[in-house]
């Protein structure tokens, strides 16, 4: 089918840079000529809207290729595809699974009642078929520089300075704390939303290719060996200092931060034991709507729990932002379909809080009261989880290097840089707590500062 009428002007790349709404609006004019058979084919194509938001940074930080990918997948050029794909995004086995998929989001076609274009399903089907068919191979240098870097921290953004770094043939060395490389990917994502032979398969097509890993070991506390042996530091700590509630009886057994419940259960999981902080016949509040509290949600369904609530301080109703701005205000996540599913109701709690808790004589929870909508009311728990989100990094780390954190909890400056010259930060802990496909995109441009400090210019 050729493009219809009035396409070229649109796809124009030197046309001025308009307001995103009123770019829109034009949208809506060139819809109106394609009739809903040739919105569904040029959708599976990707019409190369030449308004693409889905590479612009109201769609994927990675401004990922994604008409091209799409080109050609559908003239079954897998190899090409892989390609396209790959020059963007290092981990798209990751962001095909856990990625909320702004670039959907901000996809024109999507906007007059059909779909928009599939493109987390896209990526995950080209990585994937690329793992079956062999069509992914090593990379290992051919030429090594001998300059020598250190990552701390293993999560999506240290992995993406390593394996950009790799590439470029620097000796790059990965610190983790934690038993197993992998960060947030290994321990804070729970394993069926992100399944762990997923990240041990990048992991060990990193070691083959030359990055070296080194877990049970706290950057923080050989910092003056680090900066010592190495060329440069980068730092990719994260965003791991968790926001708290104040409430009454906040020391109650059986209050947890959600995040040392997830790594827990997943720790017990891939151990294939029970897990310590258990949900298993108990009723279960989470303090949260993001997707840890979505995550949360669905893992203590999964060890049995007898209910599963959330407890929401926004309306239900709250306003979304305008397109092509990305949110999921008030719709249902995974972990909420299935406790509707399970229990017949949705676990959201809107404009509640909590108030106090409740605790038996042995002093564990036994209940919570809440708020709702100004009508106090005391709601059965024995676990509750507190997903209230983070503050950003922890600041022993910034210590132990000599460095200040911001006054909200963040490490270095625009130019991945800190106020040490041989020192760099990536991902969370520069930005604020954000996305897997966000910490990619950080390594990715983290990795580009760090080769240049050492070469003196860079082709990353």
């Amino acid at each position: 089918m050729g493009k219809p009428t009035g396409f070229l002007e649109y796809a124009r790349t030197d046309r001025p840079v308009r307001d995103p709404v009123e770019r829109a609006e034009d949208f809506g004019e060139f819809h109106a000529d394609l009739t809903l058979a040739q919105r569904r084919i040029q959708g599976a194509r990707c019409m190369n809207c030449g308004v693409p938001f889905c590479q612009s940074d109201f769609g994927c930080p990675l401004h990922n290729l994604i008409p091209e990918w799409n080109d050609e997948v559908f003239n079954d050029n897998w190899t090409h595809a892989l390609d396209r794909l790959l020059k963007t995004n290092n981990f798209p086995e990751f962001t095909g699974r856990v990625c909320p998929a702004l670039c959907e989001s901000a996809c024109v076609c999507g906007l007059y009642g059909d779909a928009a274009i599939s493109v987390r399903d896209n990526e995950l089907a080209i990585i994937e078929h690329a793992y079956e068919t062999g069509l992914i191979e090593p990379h290992i240098p051919q030429v090594r520089t001998g300059r020598q870097v250190a990552v701390v921290g293993s999560g999506p953004a240290g992995l993406a300075v390593a394996d950009q770094l790799n590439r470029r043939g620097h000796n790059v060395t990965v610190l983790e704390r934690d038993d197993k490389p992998g960060g947030l990917l290994m321990y804070g994502i729970p394993n069926m939303k992100l399944d762990k032979a997923v990240v041990d398969r990048r992991l060990r097509r990193m070691e083959t290719e030359g990055v070296s890993f080194v877990t049970g070991v706290d950057g923080a506390a050989i910092a003056e060996r680090l900066l010592a042996e190495y060329d440069a530091v980068v730092l990719c700590c994260g965003a791991r200092e968790a926001r708290d509630v104040e409430v009454e009886n906040r020391n109650a057994a059986g209050v947890y931060q959600a995040l040392d419940y997830l790594t827990e259960s997943t720790k017990a999981v891939l151990a294939r034991r029970d897990s310590v902080i258990n949900a298993k016949g108990k009723n279960v509040l989470v303090i949260g709507n993001g997707d840890t509290a979505t995550d949360c949600v669905a893992t203590a369904i999964r060890q049995g729990a007898a209910s599963v609530g959330q407890l929401v301080r926004k309306s239900a109703g709250a306003p979304q932002r305008r397109w092509p701005y990305h949110s999921r205000s008030g719709k249902a996540d995974y972990g909420q379909e299935e406790a509707i599913a399970k229990f017949g109701a949705d676990p959201r709690l809107y404009e509640t809080v909590a108030k106090a808790l409740v605790t038996d004589e042995n002093g564990a929870l036994a209940a919570v009261v809440v708020d709702t909508a100004g009508e106090e009311k005391t709601l059965p728990c024995e676990l509750l989880l507190i997903a209230a989100g983070f503050t950003g990094a922890e600041a022993g780390v910034a210590q132990a290097f000599h460095l200040a954190l911001d006054g909200k909890g963040r490490l270095g400056g625009a130019d991945y840089r800190t106020a040490s010259e041989k020192i760099f930060v990536a991902g969370d802990m520069r930005r604020g707590a954000s996305l897997v496909v966000t910490a990619i995109a950080e390594g990715r441009a983290c990795a580009k500062a760090v080769d240049e400090y050492l070469e003196g210019y860079t082709n990353l």
